[in-house]
């Protein structure tokens, strides 16, 4: 671990925790942060999740890709939001990628950072979300957006507008839909294969289909019914 800095000035001072793919760019970063920030010298996922429920960051700064894994920071993540939820999360993103923009937002942070972003905007982007704001551009905006607008396109009712499916059949749907096997689904919604099964019968049931493949045309066809433009009164 580095030294014990935080960021400060007049204002109330902000402890800050750098996590990135190499202790010298996280130096680099946390020097920018002035004076600096706490620096992790191991991204093991153990040694971060320790880290921060030690040093109880006001923030942190955490990249995408640790060690040799890409997007393993997200994972990081949401494991953070559960052991230190008190501490707002920025993601340093490699490219505001649209999918990893919604990802990083979907699962807990509240600002991202990319690294071709001017350096100089860091500290503001650590004061604003410290303060409780989001840190979000226009484009990658118009990406949460969309990534809601998708998310209420998979939303399946009835005549009356009844919810067909439950919350947790409406998470296997949308693993589904990104072609995930009941095998994979079982490790992202931590069920067993057996269970995830169960859940695909009734999913087949009550959307009235009997393959894998019809609900997926269903939820495709959805989505392009909630795009087609509304006439006006």
């Amino acid at each position: 671990m580095g030294q014990k800095n935080s960021l400060s000035g007049k204002r109330t001072a902000i402890k800050v925790l750098v996590v990135d793919r190499t202790p010298l760019t996280a130096r680099l970063l946390a020097n920018t942060l002035r004076p600096r920030g706490l620096v992790m010298e191991d991204t093991n996922e153990t040694c971060i999740l320790a880290a921060a429920a030690s040093l109880k960051p006001d923030v942190i700064l955490l990249s995408e890709h640790l060690t040799s894994t890409k997007t393993k920071g997200i994972e990081v993540l949401k494991q953070l939001r559960t052991s230190v939820p008190n501490t707002r999360v920025i993601m340093l993103l490699d490219a505001s990628d649209r999918d990893l923009v919604v990802e990083a937002f979907r699962s807990g942070a509240r600002g991202v950072f990319c690294r071709h972003d001017p350096v100089e905007l860091l500290s503001k982007c650590v004061r604003r979300v410290y303060e409780g704001q989001l840190w979000v551009n226009s484009k990658q905006l118009g990406f949460l957006v969309d990534g809601l607008s998708d998310a209420l396109a998979m939303r399946m009712v009835d005549a009356n507008g009844s919810e067909l499916l439950s919350k947790r059949e409406q998470d296997v749907v949308a693993w589904l839909s990104e072609g995930f096997t009941n095998g994979q689904i079982a490790r992202e919604l931590k069920l067993s294969e057996n269970t995830v099964k169960n859940y695909m019968l009734r999913i087949f049931d009550k959307l009235g289909v009997s393959s894998r493949v019809e609900v997926v045309r269903y939820v495709a066809g959805r989505k392009a019914s909630s795009a087609q433009p509304q006439p006006q009164a």
